[in-house]
């Protein structure tokens, strides 16, 4: 069967996690497009992809397989509506919000290991209208084999999250010391931002650019990954994606330390916390193998193929069993909004191909 696949995000981080699926579906002879419910982001995908310029294309497109990259999707598409996460769970400190939250647009949930697994089969019990299967993050298979990358001197990764309350990039005294450190010469850096950071506080990094520090305006972080020895970085999902080449994490202010990572408070701390970094104790790195066995214990490379395995077995299998998705109403009058695209229609069970 020639299945039809879309990839259906918001922003354009999601990019680097649907191009390992759509490699994956092209790969096997399967169709694939692209849409996103973001104007920006419609402006910003590569001429090689295949793009359906507004909602109605989609429509038409008639897709059997949806992978989701974002948080919310057109309820009124046909086919099998698969959440793939836009980011690895930090914590599981509130299940009413962010990674946890249930909206009730999805039939499948795709995990990224047994962190995010469990709590989600618990959720799975108590909603029942729909499935989860572990398979890992497919933004993650072009980083293994892991494999490093020459470089004259140790080299640190900066990247920061997006919240106001948590960003190091809102810092002035973070960002005034990166820069004094820079220029001793030792180390090099590089830094890259969540895109939705404000252009004002990346022209701070910008500003501070020299010999030793060069600012990245992109979202593929695994050339970057590689070509570094330490992460600096706050409360960012980038953390744990880091972690996960078994390199050591500087943390500033993290909401969730713990002993997989070196957590400071104050500014004048931070070459010195590098410093232990750059030079590691066995219980740090043990630490961080155990904190990646439970987040995402997959490096094969093949959490892509594990994922479209899933889905599709998911399209052919009896769902009786599950309860329709919840009506939703206001939810889904914010997605009919935001598209400008008002249809009666929606669907609250999956389809099924026998």
């Amino acid at each position: 069967m020639n299945y039809r696949f879309l990839i259906y995000i918001s922003y354009t981080y999601a990019f680097p996690i649907g191009e390992p699926l759509e490699k994956e579906i092209k790969k096997r002879g399967y169709e694939v497009k692209w849409f996103a419910d973001e104007a920006d982001t419609q402006e910003k995908f590569s001429k090689d992809k295949a793009v359906l310029k507004d909602i109605q294309e989609a429509i038409d497109y008639n897709p059997h397989i949806i992978l989701s990259i974002t948080n919310s999707i057109a309820d009124f598409l046909p086919g099998l509506k698969v959440q793939v996460f836009h980011g690895i769970a930090p914590s599981k400190r509130n299940f009413k919000k962010g990674h946890f939250r249930i909206r009730g647009f999805f039939d499948l949930y795709s995990t990224q290991g047994p962190f995010t697994t469990q709590p989600f089969q618990e959720l799975q019990k108590k909603y029942q209208h729909f499935e989860v299967v572990e398979t890992g993050w497919p933004k993650l298979d072009p980083l293994f084999p892991l494999e490093e990358i020459p470089r004259e001197k140790p080299t640190i990764l900066i990247s920061s999250t997006f919240s106001k309350k948590l960003s190091l990039a809102y810092n002035d005294d973070v960002i005034d010391e990166i820069k004094r450190i820079s220029e001793i010469g030792k180390w090099e850096f590089k830094v890259v931002l969540h895109p939705k950071i404000p252009k004002e506080r990346v022209q701070k990094f910008k500003d501070i650019q020299g010999k030793n520090l060069a600012y990245y305006d992109t979202t593929d972080l695994i050339p970057l990954f590689r070509e570094s020895d330490v992460l600096f970085a706050d409360s960012t999902s980038v953390v744990t994606e880091f972690l996960l080449q078994e390199k050591p994490v500087v943390t500033f202010r993290n909401t969730q330390p713990g002993k997989h990572l070196l957590n400071i408070t104050q500014v004048n701390k931070i070459e010195n916390a590098i410093e232990n970094a750059l030079d590691p104790d066995v219980n740090l790195l043990e630490e961080i193998q155990e904190f990646n066995k439970n987040m995402h214990p997959y490096k094969d490379g093949k959490s892509s193929e594990r994922l479209i395995n899933a889905s599709i077995k998911f399209l052919h299998a009896d769902k009786s069993h599950l309860k329709p998705k919840p009506l939703n109403f206001i939810r889904k009058l914010k997605v009919r909004k935001n598209l400008n695209f008002y249809p009666l229609k929606t669907y609250r069970k999956p389809p099924t191909i026998k």
